[in-house]
């Protein structure tokens, strides 16, 4: 008669199958973790772009800074140039106000020349100046004739002159018996541009009478 001991292979069967279980609790990692993995992966992910955020920031910043160098670079080189054209403009202006005020001296010292010029020619014969002062635009006359007529040749020739404005003779006395000496004072205006367009200097000087043309002994007495 045979016997079989169950119980020794209950024993052994489940021993058997105990095994496996207790190899893998020994071996620590060997089944995969795909949370752990996931973790690192997602970590991994966020160290890759927050590198990635701060270097495209990085080099933003960076061509803004070049950008605002070059910018300040450029408006100091204008401001320069902006700087260097008012000084110019203000040594334009400080030329052009020296060349006006030549231009001015330079036509005040022909003025009186010219009026000297102007009325030694309209002085006639028998007709000599004692004074004459020039101010304001202004001619003012002191003289003396031997004649009436020969004073009213005179105001004749100055209103004819282009260059002179009608003359206001204020008084004609008798000034001495022996000689015969009269007496005149006369003012009038004067311009540098003639009022008949294209008239030439010395034109103005001849009268009706023709007794304008000996103007030294006048011209001289003038002062």
């Amino acid at each position: 008669m045979i016997k079989i001991n169950l119980v020794r292979e209950g024993r052994a069967v489940r021993g058997a199958g105990a095994a496996p279980a207790a190899v893998s609790s020994v071996i620590p990692g060997a089944g995969p973790n795909f949370n752990n993995i996931l973790l690192l992966g997602l970590i991994g992910l966020a160290l890759l772009l927050s590198a990635a955020y701060w270097f495209i920031n990085k080099r933003t910043l960076s061509n803004r800074q070049e950008m605002v160098a070059v910018r300040k670079a450029e408006a100091q080189k204008l401001e320069a140039i902006i700087a260097e054209v008012e000084a110019f403009q203000r040594r334009k202006d400080s030329l052009q106000a020296r060349i006006d005020l030549i231009n001015q001296l330079k036509q005040n010292q022909k003025g009186p020349v010219r009026i000297m010029d102007r009325i030694s020619q309209d002085l006639p014969d028998l007709v000599w100046l004692d004074r004459m002062n020039v101010a304001g635009g202004t001619i003012t006359l002191n003289g003396r004739g031997l004649n009436p007529n020969a004073i009213a040749n005179f105001v004749e020739n100055v209103k004819n002159d282009p260059y002179f404005e009608e003359p206001e003779l204020n008084n004609v006395n008798q000034a001495s018996v022996q000689p015969l000496v009269y007496t005149f004072d006369m003012s009038f205006a004067f311009t540098y541009q003639p009022k008949t367009p294209g008239a030439e200097p010395g034109a103005a000087g001849a009268t009706a009478t023709g007794t304008a043309g000996a103007p030294a002994a006048g011209a001289g007495a003038a002062r």
